[in-house]
């Protein structure tokens, strides 16, 4: 047989040889929800408003009410406000592109990261970041759910981090068929205990807000000021990473048409970057809590959401009824979020660890893993040290996602040095892309730098404008330096049948992986390389030997050819 592949055709027509050991995990998707794959459409049967509504739901934390509390404690109101506002706009802006690309290619945010700048294992420190980010927010939720069965039920705070951690377990593993029952029935009434206190409390107090806008901080006299706002920012846009878990729910949507144009795009822009808007709104609605409350529980109670609503149940109904309220809105918000947390982790472990190990250990092992993390963190108390931690943090996915976002934006669409249609096959990439590596690391090192008065105090406050300028001016440049040559190992995958169909959606035609024996749809395959049969992503993934991996073809990837593009 020749190293060079054969077209193939969906004739059905030959016998597929027999699966090897350790094919079977690789094809058991009954519990997976196509980890590490392309969403087929065959799976995806949720209308664009229930899959934006469970991605939604996966922003019911309660830490912005944290983030903004601390934030304008410290920096005052009108600080903490033009903060929020900047950072907002940050989010939206590299939020939008990457949503809009997992929605109508059906990946999530690492296999668009491969093909975006960093190459088929350059992206394995990203997803990394991004596993690091889901048990770092499930820790911080987990312990705002701690404090509230302490308040509730005198649960001592140990105590409550194991019960927040063993409580989503049960319901994680089932992925997106449960999550979308789980964030859809519990949405209404998670907002209504949500708003309804501010409302009551804008409505009967006018003062309340005279006194949110009029507070000073603790650390200034109430100006606004360059150094107060973007060291707010930098804490905010930490949450920049919050798109990787909307893009697990949006890899989902159904393929666009003529006939849902509307609302599809309506979904994508309200689940994918529009998440920030509540978000935003969430850590205004902390601070105005924190100085509601911060006469009578002080300054480090104020941060504490499970204080904020207890004192704001407090002014609007009796007073047995204000601490089961709020632990109930705290437990209900804790499950929403860290379920969510729980699933994205987990499909960022198992993405990071097959690839390196050509092993696949499944899903539910690193639900596990994350979720051992998280509450070491809580047991640490890392609810005293958070924006600290999130200011730190906030370095690395900066660099990330303007990378990835500014690759697809510039080099893809403007440049056109990056190949249009998403790719993310091994043997399709090569190991290593230095025009996302190289930005990347730039970015994350000299913005940590400046966060850790490397170049004096008066810089330290830029660090996060640092990672967003240097990713978003270094990507292109490396991509013209390199004239685009490192994004393709080879164009063709040796299938006839076009990536995307006539409308632009990515093909529906399915084949059968000769490997693991189960049916893919076209986006999944590629051509083997020692037999006249197609292998799906997975299968090459764990292919310790290289055995069905495409010899590399770096002339026809710099021709192009027939990838969808």
């Amino acid at each position: 047989m020749s190293s060079e592949p054969q077209l193939i055709v969906p004739t059905g027509d030959h016998e597929p040889p027999a699966a090897p050991r350790g094919a079977g995990p690789a094809a058991d998707e009954t519990l997976e929800d196509y980890t590490l794959r392309f969403a087929p459409r065959s799976y995806r049967r949720w209308t664009p408003m229930v899959v934006a509504t469970t991605a939604l739901g996966g922003i019911a934390y309660l830490a912005d009410f944290s983030i903004g509390a601390g934030i304008g404690l410290s920096h005052g109101t009108g600080n903490a406000l033009a903060a929020i506002a900047l950072a907002a706009a940050v989010i939206f802006l590299t939020g939008f592109p990457l949503a809009y690309y997992a929605a109508r290619y059906n990946i999530d945010l690492d296999l668009i990261t491969r093909g975006s700048g960093f190459g088929y294992y350059g992206s394995v420190v990203t997803s990394v970041i991004f596993a690091s980010f889901t048990f770092i927010f499930f820790a911080l939720e987990g312990s705002i759910m701690a404090q509230g069965l302490k308040l509730g039920f005198g649960l001592p705070l140990w105590a409550g981090y194991l019960v927040s951690t063993l409580l989503v377990i049960p319901l994680v593993v089932y992925g997106m068929k449960a999550l979308s029952k789980l964030q859809v029935w519990t949405t209404p009434v998670w907002l209504l205990l949500m708003a309804g206190p501010l409302i009551h409390l804008i409505v009967t107090d006018p003062g309340s807000v005279d006194r949110w806008l009029a507070y000073a901080g603790t650390d200034g006299d109430g100006a606004v000021d360059t150094a107060s706002v973007l060291l707010g920012a930098g804490v905010c846009l930490s949450l920049i990473a919050q798109i990787g878990e909307q893009i697990d729910y949006l890899r989902f949507m159904p393929p666009k048409t003529d006939a849902n144009r509307r609302s599809w795009w309506t979904a994508v822009v309200m689940a994918g970057p529009g998440w920030v808007v509540l978000g935003a709104l969430k850590q205004a609605m902390g601070v105005f809590l924190a100085v509601y409350i911060l006469s009578e529980v002080g300054p480090v109670a104020a941060t504490e959401p499970i204080q904020q609503f207890r004192g704001a149940f407090d002014a609007m109904m009796p007073s047995w009824l204000v601490v089961p309220l709020a632990v109930v809105l705290v437990v209900i918000s804790q499950i929403k979020i860290n379920v969510t947390n729980a699933y994205s982790g987990s499909l960022a472990w198992t993405n990071s660890v097959t690839r390196v190990s050509k092993r696949y250990p499944g899903r539910m092992v690193f639900v596990l893993v994350n979720l051992t993390f998280a509450l070491i963190l809580m047991e640490a108390d890392m609810f005293s040290f958070l924006n600290s931690l999130l200011g730190f943090y906030s370095n690395c996915a900066i660099a990330w996602v303007v990378t990835v976002a500014t690759d697809i934006m510039i080099n893809k669409y403007l440049l056109k040095l990056s190949p249009h249609a998403p790719e993310f096959r091994r043997g399709m990439l090569y190991a290593v892309n230095p025009v996302g590596v190289v930005s990347f690391v730039v970015a994350s090192g000299l913005s940590i730098a400046l966060y850790f008065h490397a170049l004096g105090d008066t810089l330290q406050p830029y660090s996060p404008v640092a990672a967003a300028l240097i990713a978003f001016v270094l990507t292109p440049l490396m991509a013209v330096a390199t004239k685009g040559r490192y994004y393709l190992r080879r164009a063709d995958d040796g299938i006839d049948e076009p990536l995307l169909d006539a409308t632009g959606n990515p093909s529906a035609r399915t084949y059968l992986c000769h490997v693991c024996r189960q049916e893919f749809e076209r986006p999944d395959l590629a051509a083997c390389r020692t037999h006249d049969a197609v292998v799906c992503s997975l299968c090459l993934s764990t292919d310790r030997l290289g055995d069905h991996v495409l010899p590399a073809d770096p002339a026809g990837a710099a021709r192009g050819g027939r990838t969808g593009r």
